[in-house]
């Protein structure tokens, strides 16, 4: 067997942004995306909702409880093309490393679960919206469309990336398979949420999840969480109560091999840092000798996937032409 595989390295980070503060979790994203790049990371990839943070707000409380933070959380979203937005292109570009970065993306009135891939020359390649946001989410977050499941073309290989729980949708998953992903970013927001009530939302159960994606996918996972530091405690709880539902820590960032190989020693799941691994794609063509799930190892004569990648907007806008006499009338002429 060639083990002279060409190789690239990728980057997952660990950290807490500045919680609630648009500028300066921007400013501490580009530092780590330098950093990233020092060490020789072609690719460097964040946590879901990194930018300003994400909505644990409404985790702790009744949504009444919960619209005291809405305002500002509004306020300290990121608008894609805006200055700030702008910002992180050109660290990419600074730096020549991809980026995917997962932000909360404000869209006139409404916020969405966000994440952008901006290749090594500073261009955005796609931003996409999670399609369905979970639970406690629904209060903040609209939902993305189809068009929002893709893969991309890339130096270092085709590109997709997902947010937390969009994981263990089956069918999901499926649609990125059948695009022939090679590096999937797999964003959690931390897990040191609720981690008295329930293990569904756990480093442990949600680690396997990434982990199995790999597999399943024969593809590299490369999976970015975020930390809760103690002033995001401070700022959201009030209670001990609340104390309890979210503490201190929940880092599980991991980077996994397409045969599930865990290729990095964690770090504690309240230390912040980056993780660093270096891929190979021939090792894809290993992993899928024992199973291609859109290729040899499926069965499309007993269960097939209906994709609608269509972006399916709620208002389209027709650029009817005016007729008069049935001429028709342009509106050069109209203004004349």
């Amino acid at each position: 067997m060639n083990t002279n595989f060409h190789s690239s390295r990728v980057a997952a980070v660990q950290a807490s942004p500045i919680y609630m503060d648009l500028n300066a979790s921007i400013d501490k994203a580009i530092d780590l995306i330098t950093e990233a790049a020092k060490n020789g990371a072609r690719l460097v990839a964040f946590p879901e909702n990194f930018l300003p943070g994400y909505p644990w707000f409404v985790w702790l409380g009744t949504p009444a409880w919960a619209m005291q933070f809405m305002n500002d959380y509004h306020k300290q979203a990121l608008i894609v093309g805006s200055e700030q937005y702008q910002r992180l292109e050109k660290a990419a570009a600074d730096n020549q490393i991809q980026v995917v970065m997962g932000f909360t993306e404000k869209d006139n009135g409404s916020l969405y679960m966000s994440q952008a891939i901006i290749d090594e020359s500073g261009k955005t390649l796609a931003t996409r919206r999670k399609l369905k946001p979970t639970l406690a989410e629904r209060l903040v977050f609209g939902e993305g469309y189809g068009s929002d499941i893709a893969v991309h073309d890339t130096s270092i290989g085709k590109l997709g990336a997902l947010c937390c729980w969009e994981h263990i949708q089956p069918l999901t998953k499926f649609a990125m398979y059948s695009q022939h992903e090679q590096i999937h970013v797999a964003a959690w927001p931390g897990f040191s949420l609720y981690t008295e009530v329930t293990p569904a939302i756990g480093g442990e159960v949600n680690t396997a999840v990434s982990r199995t994606y790999a597999v399943e996918g024969q593809c590299y996972v490369i999976a970015p969480c975020a930390i809760v530091s103690q002033d995001t405690i401070d700022l959201l709880c009030s209670s001990e109560e609340q104390r309890e539902l979210l503490k201190i820590g929940g880092g599980f960032t991991r980077i996994y091999g397409p045969d599930g190989a865990s290729l990095v020693h964690p770090l504690n799941e309240d230390e912040e840092g980056i993780l660093y691994a270096d891929i190979h794609l021939d090792a894809i063509t290993i992993a899928k000798v024992a199973g291609d799930p859109v290729g040899h190892y499926s069965r499309n004569d007993v269960t097939r996937l209906i994709f609608n990648n269509q972006s399916l907007r709620p208002v389209q806008r027709n650029e009817v032409p005016l007729f008069d006499n049935g001429i028709i009338i342009s509106s050069e002429d109209e203004e004349a």
